[in-house]
């Protein structure tokens, strides 16, 4: 903060102005990206009520598009690739709406490849936790219409990855758990929006060794609920338990629901789960890659306590190679398995043939 001429503060630095934009497509308003002398407005069909999406048409002139990720394309598109636009003029909100995410929409007419500031209204949608599926339209010549969306200067997107990083410690204290005993839960605030994450201390680990460790990506229907369409609440107990048995390690329970894109999307792909596609191709219909996790939280929070070597309970390769790439050394890996039943086991089995991940399907299926 620094001190304004009349004695207030200025507050607006880059990140915040980044969460101001992220705020706004969360409420359902066009935001402005400004790059150079061009002026992007977009809103999030996501999170837009028809009225609103009306309204933008009106003023634009039905001179918008449709922005669509190249995962979306390609399942429209076969063969497509790169992001697309597709004009809207004539089209409602629930054409729009089944362009973008709808499950056997009808492949459009027109369209062609998508600008790189539409692709930044896209990225800006994915950190409000939002489809990316983005109406867009230049407006230089209706700059006046849309004097009271907030505005934001494309490059400060890249500021996005230097808050990430940003992390203090806020409280640590002792949390007495079933089968476990004594465990210490130490919170961090930072990121993005400022989030509460959360180490959860087990045993007594020794941090001049190697720490064992479990980045763990909140998961409220597997965790919480006992869902059966996962296996992410065994991992979590075994985790745990696994880390106890060792003799004390921690675990990282990151707040990144659905692979990084939040549980609205992940209930939009339970829905196309249970009409036979998989997890990956679920998310390519709503727009998303295979997995958008990201760990710079869990680089802060190690080296905050003073974690700089560890050994990782995963069986994901991309969490060792975050690690890696962020001056965390992995010493070795140790897999970590949960249950086998006939709700998960396709699901486990996408996790190794299309995601990549270190699994002995047929093992544990003998096993069971």
């Amino acid at each position: 903060m620094t001190s304004s001429d009349d004695h207030g503060f200025h507050f607006a630095s880059p990140a915040m102005q980044v969460e101001r934009a992220v705020a706004e497509l969360r409420f359902g308003r066009p935001v402005i990206l400004r790059d150079g002398s061009r002026r992007l407005a977009a809103l999030a069909l996501d999170s837009a009520a028809p009225s609103i999406y009306d309204q933008f048409a009106a003023a634009v002139e039905g001179k918008h598009s449709l922005f669509l990720t190249e995962h979306r394309a390609a399942r429209l598109l076969p063969g497509a690739c790169g992001d697309i636009s597709v004009p809207l003029e004539g089209l409602s909100f629930a054409e729009a709406s089944r362009l973008a995410y709808g499950l056997q929409a009808q492949a459009p007419m027109r369209w062609r490849e998508a600008d790189t500031l539409m692709g930044a209204s896209a990225e800006l949608a994915q950190l409000a936790l939002l489809l990316p599926a983005m109406v867009c339209a230049d407006i230089n010549d209706f700059d006046s219409r849309f004097a009271a969306c907030c505005t934001l200067e494309r490059s400060l997107l890249a500021t996005a990855g230097a808050a990430r990083q940003r992390f203090d410690m806020v409280v640590r204290t002792r949390v007495p758990l079933r089968d476990l005993g004594d465990a210490e839960f130490v919170v961090f605030r930072g990121g993005l929006a400022q989030k509460d994450q959360i180490a959860i201390v087990v045993g007594q680990p020794d941090f001049n060794a190697p720490v064992p460790i479990r980045i763990h990506s909140s998961c409220i229907t597997g965790d919480l609920c006992g869902s059966l369409k996962c296996d992410c609440g065994d991992q979590l107990r075994n985790g745990l338990a696994s880390i106890k048995a060792v003799g004390g390690g921690v675990l990282l329970y990151l707040d990144q629901e659905g692979r990084g894109t939040g549980i609205g999307a992940k209930m939009r792909a339970y829905g196309y789960q249970h009409l036979g596609l998989d997890t990956i191709d679920a998310d390519a219909e709503l727009g998303f890659g295979s997995d958008h996790r990201r760990y710079e939280a869990a680089m802060a929070m190690l080296r905050l306590l003073g974690i700089a070597k560890v050994v990782i309970f995963t069986n994901n390769p991309a969490k060792i190679a975050a690690l890696s790439e962020g001056g965390i050394e992995v010493d070795s890996r140790v897999a970590l398995t949960g249950e086998v039943t006939v709700e998960n086991a396709g699901y486990l089995q996408t996790k190794k043939m299309r995601a990549g991940h270190m699994l002995d399907i047929e093992a544990l299926l003998a096993a069971e």
